[in-house]
């Protein structure tokens, strides 16, 4: 199985590599624009964020699948505050297919500095004083105390978006 990330972050990469081990899959990281925001600010354009690194990934190799990994944040009603998304994107070229991580609830102090136009990685680091917790932990393993971290989480996304490929529960014309 030939699969292209559209992202050369090495805990995307990892999270694809450690998702889909069992199919023993050669994985190329390749760098693509999102085409939308450094900080996604809404569902619509976390989504189609993924939806564009899949597409373009797969589009600039000659892989089976294209994989599109975009976090951003939002807000959910009836659930106060703002909150940290994942979602993933697959494609083969003929559909794709889309799947959410985990949602988790921003501190109050981080919400506030993201609404006012921050990104979240570089407000972490400020905070614990570190550099690129992007690209480690990560604001799920910071915000959980480890009992997720950034690579499980975007996991998630990967299993949630791969699955439809995988299975014969879904329709192809979905």
């Amino acid at each position: 199985m030939e699969i292209a990330v559209g992202s050369t972050n090495p805990v995307k990469i990892d999270a694809v590599e450690r998702t889909l081990e069992r199919y023993d899959p050669t994985v190329t990281a390749i760098d693509v624009d999102s085409g939308v925001g450094e900080q996604p600010r809404s569902v619509d354009e976390t989504v189609r964020g993924a939806e564009n690194r899949a597409r373009r990934a797969l589009a600039a190799t000659r892989a089976d699948y294209g994989v599109g990994l975009e976090g951003g944040i939002a807000r959910f009603e009836p659930v106060p505050g703002l909150s940290l998304i994942m979602w993933g994107a697959v494609t083969d070229g003929a559909r794709t297919e889309r799947g959410g991580g985990p949602v988790l609830r921003l501190p109050d102090r981080v919400a506030e500095r993201v609404t006012e136009g921050a990104e979240l990685g570089p407000i972490l680091d400020e905070m614990l004083g570190t550099e690129n917790v992007a690209q480690a932990e990560g604001a799920a393993g910071v915000l959980t105390a480890g009992l997720t971290d950034r690579t499980q989480a975007l996991g998630e996304a990967v299993s949630c978006s791969f699955g439809p490929f995988l299975t014969d529960y879904y329709d192809a014309d979905s």
